[in-house]
């Protein structure tokens, strides 16, 4: 049969042939190649059009073609697992620390207007009192910005301003 034929006749008999290949083969497949509805064989079916969704019928039913994991970030985990496995890993947990040791307690609603309006009040810029309580300036910028959580700001820092400026800013 000549290569790109419609499936609609034109050379071999019993129509076991391959339309693109012309290779005779018991177990054809269609395949839509260039816009046509092909019988192909398991060597030409990867030119059709539907490959992809194919593939992708492969990968939700749990592996593709090679058996191979279906999912790439999984395929990459695995991957960065062996490695650090192999390599002995770095562990950031260090033992017996205290990691919740300085937890920001809950704030008051407006605690970085209560912030500001102290500091203001007693006429100090936010360098003086970050140096005056010894914390730094862009924890104290974000705790009147209201951003105390976002930014990470330990419980200290509040307590340390709640002392300086005598108000509350923890929920009792």
């Amino acid at each position: 049969m000549a290569k790109y034929s419609t499936g609609s006749g034109g050379g071999g008999d019993d129509g076991d042939a391959c339309e693109l290949c012309g290779s005779e083969t018991a177990s054809l497949r269609k395949a839509n190649v260039a816009g046509a509805e092909l019988l192909v064989c398991a060597d030409c079916e990867p030119m059709g059009e539907n490959r992809h969704t194919d593939r992708k019928k492969r990968e939700k039913q749990g592996g593709t073609r090679d058996n191979q994991p279906a999912n790439r970030k999984k395929r990459a985990a695995r991957n960065t697992a062996k490695v650090m496995d192999a390599s002995g890993g770095t562990d950031d947990w260090v033992e017996n620390t205290e990691y919740d040791g300085d937890s920001l307690p809950y704030l008051v609603s407006g605690y970085g207007d209560e912030v500001t309006e102290a500091r203001q009040a007693e006429g100090l810029t936010i360098e003086e009192v970050a140096e005056e309580v010894e914390i730094d300036e862009s924890d104290l910028l974000a705790v009147e910005e209201g951003r105390a959580i976002r930014a990470d700001v330990g419980g200290s820092v509040i307590g340390k301003l709640q002392q300086r400026f005598d108000i509350q800013l923890a929920e009792s």
